[in-house]
């Protein structure tokens, strides 16, 4: 099969032909269809992150395939079934974590593209409990960025607590932030698009949000308190300035829910008076369940939600991170193969 595979942090990705694995006992194995592009790929490729993963690797989790062959014992999958490679690859179920509906934070997770091989390839394995049904009325161009931009931003709006009428400020309109524009207002939130970006605005003032705010220009602070403070504010810019903007835009008893992860592992302050006296809180969001992803698609396949993305081959992997890095991509990039 050919695969696109990190050889070294500092080199290219390369095309290579790898062996088609076998499911194991429990697992799927997938025939590829689709796969997004996320910009944890990018930092998985380059080992930004304190905990890097192994090279060689294959990146990818928001791969959509059908399913080809069946591990001993798997029941809950069918051979032809459609699914999902998402971020969360595999979680134990018995910690006090998975009991609690928490699988996010379970410390024996895999994690697809990063732990384990994930979906940049022809041919990806993974357990059948992980592999999420797709349902027939989501193209697999659609469900592949739902596979993680959307369950990451769904879950980022549900532990903020959106409620009808909140002004929500989301920094950052790309990739996540035209999901989390949408899911916003599907709870109800007025919302404040912020980004550095014309063209990513414009998208967003298309897909719902009530104000815009370019931060190249505007202080985005200023004019988000000009509203009254958010209520709620997502941070999916991975940079610390723009995470400090956030929380300084939020009014009283207001909550920052922080997603985007900076390659430096920067840190920001917070004013602890302001902080305390204000009611404020600073909340750390990471993906999403298998429970909030069949949600996810459940609402696109009700026509909730719509995906912008532009579609390229896996031949052209290091192109499309060049192009993600330069900021030309409006949201996503979608892997065909």
């Amino acid at each position: 099969m050919r695969a696109a595979v990190v050889t070294s942090f500092t080199a290219p990705l390369e095309i290579q032909e790898l062996p088609i694995p076998e499911p194991g006992p429990g697992e799927v194995l997938v025939r590829m269809e689709t796969s997004g592009l996320c910009h944890t790929d990018i930092h998985a490729a380059h080992g930004d992150w304190p905990v890097r993963p192994t090279p060689p690797f294959v990146p990818g989790h928001e791969g959509v395939g059908h399913v080809e062959r069946l591990g001993h014992g798997v029941t809950e999958r069918s051979v032809g079934q459609r699914v999902a490679i998402a971020w969360l690859g595999y979680a134990c179920g018995a910690c006090r974590h998975c009991i609690a509906g928490w699988e996010t934070l379970c410390e024996q997770q895999h994690n697809s593209g990063y732990s384990v091989n994930g979906s940049f390839a022809e041919y990806a394995v993974l357990p059948a409990a992980f592999a999420t049904p797709v349902p027939d009325a989501v193209s697999s161009h659609d469900a592949a960025p739902l596979t993680c931009a959307g369950v990451t931003t769904f879950k980022a709006i549900k532990v903020g607590r959106v409620a009808p009428a909140d002004k929500v400020a989301i920094f950052g309109v790309g990739g996540l932030g035209h999901l989390a524009v949408q899911y916003a207002r599907i709870a109800g939130g007025i919302v404040i698009a912020v980004d550095v970006e014309d063209t990513k605005l414009a998208m967003a003032r298309d897909l719902g949000a009530d104000h815009l705010v370019n931060a190249s220009r505007t202080d985005p602070v200023a004019a988000i308190q000009a509203f009254g403070g958010a209520d709620v504010a997502v941070a999916l810019a991975a940079n610390a300035s723009s995470v400090e903007q956030a929380y300084r835009s939020l009014g009283r008893g207001g909550r920052l829910v922080l997603v985007g992860l900076p390659a430096d592992n920067a840190a920001v302050s917070v004013p602890i008076f302001d902080c305390v006296l204000g009611g404020k809180q600073v909340i750390g969001s990471i993906v999403g369940t298998r429970n909030d992803l069949a949600d996810v698609f459940a609402l696109h396949a009700a026509g909730r939600t719509k995906i912008v993305a532009v579609e390229r081959k896996l031949d052209e992997v290091n192109e499309a991170i060049d192009e993600v890095l330069s900021g030309e991509v409006p949201a996503r990039i979608v892997f065909r193969f």
